[in-house]
């Protein structure tokens, strides 16, 4: 196969570049965010044993980043923050495509 021209090679890279114009159309598109703490895996005997007040254990670490998901798909990772009498997340890491850590 032959090299990419110079006309094709800059076809290229002006398809990569996207600006705020280009994504105006789905700006009111809703998404789902979720900030998850942790997991735990329990068998469904101690799931039917959990009263008001048991204690679920995760599988986090204090101070260890939660992971953020956009649609159910990893985005970022982040820490817990409380703004004003509210919990928040501060972004920490941008997950890029195929990176799951």
């Amino acid at each position: 196969m032959g090299e990419p021209t110079a006309g094709a090679a800059q076809s290229l890279i002006d398809e990569e570049v996207r600006t705020a114009v280009d994504l105006a159309p789905v700006f009111d598109v809703p998404v789902n965010i979720s900030a998850v703490l942790g997991k735990a895996h329990v068998d469904v005997n101690s799931l039917l044993r959990l009263t008001s007040g048991s204690v679920l254990e995760l599988d986090r670490k204090v101070g260890e980043a939660i992971d953020i998901y956009v649609n159910s798909r990893l985005v970022a990772r982040g820490e817990v923050v409380v703004v004003d009498d509210r919990l928040g997340v501060t972004m920490t890491e941008i997950i890029k495509d195929g990176d799951t850590g």
